[in-house]
């Protein structure tokens, strides 16, 4: 079983782990000129952003060649997913994949405009993460079945959310908008951790580039908490306890 991730605080890095087998970066695999992935599973795990998966994971979908017989996808959310299905069965069927199973994980929220991380991780424990999880283990150990079923009315509820909410959230040019404090003490760690190589670090400060991911990783990763947007809902940063900062760079950098 081939697992490959997308993962910017640690929360699908760990649902990958916990699933098993060969695990593969997609930010990684992305800086290879082909990607050719032939397994008797193969998933991918993947944060619901603005409703939908990452545009670079869905950027991978379209470019790699996956074989098998058993493709699996599964989300890690906080507050909804709404559609996010619909994006996933639309894009494996253009690729020409079967989705056999998908699923949602739901667990802290790290969408710093709208959720304070403090209340997140207090509310974890209501959310049964690791119960969760066992399930979805136990669905793909036991190869189950769990597809996903378009409808035009789905279509339509899409197309509406991609337009009112992630053409609004998913922009490539976001990090423009960053703001870095004088506590910057020039680490490179936000570079590191960045999937889409949209930061560089020199002896004059941080610069941030046009093709960024809108995963934060930069934000709740800075050993400083130099580095803000405008809109924040809180103070506090966040990653995964069972993901260090060292395995987020091996995965991103």
């Amino acid at each position: 079983m081939t697992v490959c991730y997308f993962t910017a605080t640690g929360n699908c890095l760990y649902v990958a782990r916990r699933i098993g087998g060969t695990l593969l970066s997609i930010p990684q695999l992305m800086r290879q000129d082909e990607i050719k992935i032939e397994d008797d599973a193969v998933g991918i795990v993947a944060p619901v952003y603005a409703v939908e998966m990452p545009m670079m994971v869905k950027e991978f979908l379209l470019k790699a060649r996956i074989k098998t017989d058993y493709f699996f996808f599964v989300y890690t959310y906080g507050m909804g997913y709404a559609e996010a299905f619909t994006h996933v069965e639309v894009t494996a069927k253009k690729i020409g994949l079967t989705l056999s199973y998908i699923n949602a994980i739901q667990m802290v929220d790290n969408y710093l405009p709208f959720f304070d991380m403090k209340v997140q991780i207090e509310t974890l424990p209501e959310k049964n993460v690791e119960w969760q999880i066992n399930q979805l283990v136990k669905d793909i150990g036991e190869r189950k079945l769990r597809q996903v079923h378009v409808t035009e009315e789905n279509l339509a509820e899409m197309d509406r959310w991609t337009r009112t909410h992630a053409a609004n959230i998913l922009k490539k040019d976001t990090a423009l908008g960053y703001k870095v404090n004088d506590s910057c003490i020039r680490c490179g760690i936000c570079a590191k951790v960045c999937p889409a190589n949209n930061i560089t670090v020199d002896k004059d400060g941080v610069t941030f580039s046009d093709h960024c991911e809108v995963c934060y990783a930069c934000l709740h990763n800075c050993p400083q908490s130099a580095i803000h947007m405008d809109l924040e809902a809180g103070t506090t940063h966040f990653r995964n306890e069972y993901v260090t900062l060292s395995d987020i760079i091996k995965a991103n950098e």
